[in-house]
C-alpha cells in the first residue's frame, strides 16, 4: 500500500497554473502598477481623461482628491481613483487629436 509520490502526475496542473499566472494574473498585475504610479505622478497642468469621460487640466491634488479644470472657470472635484488617462500636453485644445480608446474588455 506504499503510494510513490511521481512528479509527471502532477505536471499538467502545474503547467495550467503556470500558464494562467503568465496570461492572467502578471498582465493585470502590471497594468495595476501602471496605473498607480500613473496616479502618484499627477501634478498641477496635466491634462487627464476621467473615467466618465471627462476631460479637463488638474489644477489642485491631494492625497485622494484631483480638482480639474473643465471650462473656463468651472472646476470639478473628483477622488483621484477616477483618473484613467494622462493624455499628452496640448490634448485639450486639439482634441481631434485624442490617441484612440484602448480596447474594451466587454465590447
Amino acid at each position: 500500500m506504499g503510494a510513490n509520490f511521481n512528479l509527471m502526475d502532477y505536471l499538467p496542473f502545474i503547467l495550467i497554473i503556470v500558464v494562467f499566472y503568465f496570461l492572467m494574473f502578471r498582465p493585470q498585475q502590471q497594468r495595476a502598477k501602471r496605473q498607480r504610479e500613473m496616479l502618484e505622478a499627477l501634478s498641477v497642468g496635466n491634462e487627464v481623461l476621467t473615467a466618465g469621460g471627462i476631460m479637463g487640466k488638474i489644477v489642485d491634488v491631494s492625497s485622494t482628491i484631483v480638482r480639474i479644470e473643465i471650462a473656463p472657470h468651472v472646476t470639478i472635484a473628483i477622488q483621484k481613483a477616477a483618473v484613467t488617462t494622462l493624455l499628452p500636453p496640448g490634448t485639450l485644445d486639439a482634441p481631434e487629436n485624442l490617441p484612440p480608446p484602448p480596447p474594451s474588455c466587454c465590447a
